[in-house]
């Protein structure tokens, strides 16, 4: 059960409450923020909580067993600490979350509400949506290997071992036309055939990377499209860097990477249509290997 100070359990019951949120947040680079919902700054261990005009709570889900704790957090991006740019570059990917009760007369009676880490982030040129997840989502986490059709290794990676920093896999090129917040026309990948770069890694020479939902060709120009809107870093003249991307396939593997020692899937595990299928006439049924 959670603990409510007698001070603060009075003040609940007598009908009049000077209540508020505050948030304090952890990145993982030890950086420590604080913010709040009332309309004025509070002093909160040793920090002072930055009013955001417009935040707003989602609602609170919690369990007593081992289900993950969710929550929300939607608002605009006003506080000098939240910014857009660093929400693209990642800076708040995974940075612990606790929220906190309070009554903004005296912040030392609170109560602590949530505890998690932030998850998926949506943002707008304006505003932004937090997803964030109870402690529990760590024991979610897969532990060991999966077996599966596909390979489980990052391509690049010591698993793989492809080297991604060869003129092959990989190239520069610079933003001619901005198509929207996600999308753009770039030069400098003309010897590159279109998907080559999809699903890989852009890094901008100003800093920030993102990942490749598509590279495309449209009119002779490589049309690049990003996972998630690109922020600041995205305007005409910007250079970059892309390496080429893997759907994780053995085809793909024995094709493009020529790698077919170093794939970490199961190519010949049996799917369902294999399992539920019958035997039929004229085929071989003697135990031998489906692949001879």
């Amino acid at each position: 059960m959670r603990a409510v100070p007698a001070m603060l359990a009075a003040r609940l019951v007598s009908g009049v409450t000077t209540l508020a949120y505050v948030w304090k947040v952890t990145r993982r680079d030890s950086q420590t923020f604080a913010f709040t919902d009332h309309d004025r700054p509070l002093t909160f261990e040793g920090m002072t909580a930055q009013p955001s005009t417009g935040l707003i709570t989602g609602a609170i889900e919690k369990s007593l067993d081992l289900a993950v704790d969710t929550a929300s957090v939607a608002g605009a991006l006003n506080a000098a600490a939240l910014s857009e740019d660093e929400l693209s570059r990642g800076l708040w990917d995974g940075a612990r979350v606790d929220l906190y009760r309070v009554d903004w007369t005296d912040v030392s009676l609170r109560v602590h509400v949530f505890a998690g880490h932030l998850g998926e982030v949506r943002r707008g040129v304006s505003a932004f949506e937090a997803e964030l997840r109870g402690l529990q989502a760590a024991l979610n986490t897969p532990v060991g290997r999966v077996f599966s059709c596909f390979c489980d290794a990052d391509v690049g990676d010591a698993r793989c071992t492809v080297n991604l920093e060869t003129a092959v896999f990989k190239g520069a090129g610079a933003v001619t036309q901005v198509l929207s917040a996600a999308s753009f026309r770039a030069s400098g990948l003309g010897a590159f055939a279109a998907g080559w770069f999809t699903s890989g890694r852009l890094v901008w020479t100003s800093g920030g990377s993102a990942e490749i939902s598509a590279h495309r060709i449209d009119a002779g120009e490589a049309v690049i499209d990003l996972l998630d809107p690109a922020g600041p870093a995205l305007q005409v003249g910007a250079s970059f860097t892309v390496t080429a991307g893997c759907d994780k396939r053995f085809e793909t593997c024995r094709v493009k990477f020529a790698n077919t020692t170093n794939f970490r899937g199961f190519p010949h595990m049996p799917g369902n249509d294999v399992v539920q299928a019958g035997p039929r006439d004229g085929e071989r049924m003697d135990g031998s290997s489906r692949f001879a």
